[in-house]
């Protein structure tokens, strides 16, 4: 049962320890134990601050204390707080990232990646860049062509930081995290474009110059931002996206048909080209081939003429008439032997011939055409065989008589 209960035994935790044969006085001591509580804490509270007090060199002099702490305890706690001080200086740079310490604000040195100290706050700072990540940059805008036409350009750029020092001391806000507008490269990169689009027509920013005019704008953003000297490089600029706007786009996509359709064509007439012209060449050189071949041919037998005319010239002086006679021959000959004769002897009989005069116009044989003759027919062609026979006699006997 609690101490304070009624009826309850009287076990004061706080007084009555000096009491305990006194059970006469037990209603007195029990109205006075309160105030015997508290004094005892007084008491432990007194004692701990003492103790307390003599760390710090309070001592006791005829009941009165000395205040004041020991020189040694305050080059402890001193050492202490400065070591901890110092220790507050230490700070780790990461692998893609540089430290720049700043004392007393100003420039004081880079840090690589590692373990490093400073010295810490208010003298030194550190500041961390990333200096490997690739930034970007991008925006969409209307601007003014060479020939005086609105066209609507997408951009976007990226870039990094190559210097530090550049960066965080010559420019301010050379690129904004938070506002990339606000940023010097975004102006850059605005204004650039502006030049570059502006020395080219719409026609040759839709079609073919897109990734020229990429490229110019890099070059010349490059150009700025190391005049300006912001620390950064362009890593790439994309033209995402060029199109006119939108109260014309469905004119400007006939426009781009067309001519997309001219560049098809042309394609095609270029490779029928190239499947022709081989051709052609091969024609041409064959029939130079031949002319060539002709030609030779032909002085040829010219100087062969013109050399037997020199020699039948001697001839017929020496002998006129057998050289007209041999000539008249000869003539006859070679006209005879390119022309189809058909001779017919009536005296063979009264029987009526049939001969196939056509076919024997049209060179064939008399041996072929007799396969197909009326057997009436034989004897004409046996007479013409006699009188070949017999010319061929009479050009031997001319012959012989030269």
């Amino acid at each position: 049962m609690p101490w304070n209960e009624p009826g309850g035994s009287d076990k004061n935790p706080w007084g009555n320890k000096g009491n305990k044969g006194n059970k006469g006085n037990k209603g007195k001591s029990s109205g006075s134990s309160k105030g015997k509580g508290t004094a005892d804490i007084e008491d432990i509270t007194r004692k701990m601050n003492e103790k307390l007090g003599g760390l710090f060199g309070n001592k006791k002099s005829g009941g009165k204390g000395s205040e004041g702490p020991s020189g040694s305890a305050l080059g402890l706690i001193g050492i202490a707080l400065l070591g901890a001080w110092l220790a507050t200086g230490f700070y780790t740079v990461d692998a893609p990232e540089n430290g720049v310490e700043f004392r007393f604000g100003a420039f004081h040195r880079l840090t690589e990646p590692g373990w490093h100290w400073k010295f810490p706050t208010p003298v030194d700072s550190v500041e961390k860049v990333n200096i490997q990540e690739q930034r970007q940059v991008n925006d969409r805008m209307h601007m003014l062509t060479q020939d005086e036409n609105i066209i609507d350009l997408s951009v976007s750029a990226q870039y990094k930081i190559k210097n530090i020092k550049d960066y965080l001391f010559n420019v301010y806000l050379p690129d904004s995290q938070a506002n990339k507008s606000r940023g010097t490269i975004f102006q850059v990169m605005r204004s650039a474009l502006r030049e570059v689009a502006g020395r080219n027509t719409l026609d040759s920013i839709l079609t073919e110059n897109r990734s020229t005019i990429a490229i110019d704008t890099r070059t010349h953003m490059q150009v700025v931002l190391d005049k300006y000297g912001t620390g950064l490089e362009v890593i790439k600029v994309n033209l995402d996206d060029a199109t006119v706007p939108q109260e014309v786009k469905e004119a400007f996509d006939d426009v781009i048909r067309a001519q997309e359709d001219m560049a098809r064509y042309k394609h095609e007439a270029e490779a029928y080209a190239e499947a022709v012209v081989p051709v052609a060449v091969g024609k041409a050189s064959r029939l130079l081939e031949a002319a060539e071949a002709y030609k030779g041919q032909m002085v040829s037998q010219a100087e062969g003429d013109a050399s037997r005319f020199s020699q039948l010239m001697t001839e017929y002086q020496k002998a006129p008439k057998v050289t007209r006679n041999r000539l008249y021959l000869e003539t006859i000959e070679s006209v005879y032997e390119n022309s189809t004769k058909v001779m017919v002897d009536t005296k063979s009989g009264n029987n009526l011939l049939y001969l196939p005069l056509n076919q024997l116009k049209s060179g064939a044989t008399p041996e072929a055409a007799s396969t197909t003759f009326n057997p009436a027919t034989s004897g004409a062609i046996e007479a013409l065989r006699n009188q070949r026979k017999q010319q061929g006699q009479l050009r031997s006997s001319v012959r012989e008589g030269r």
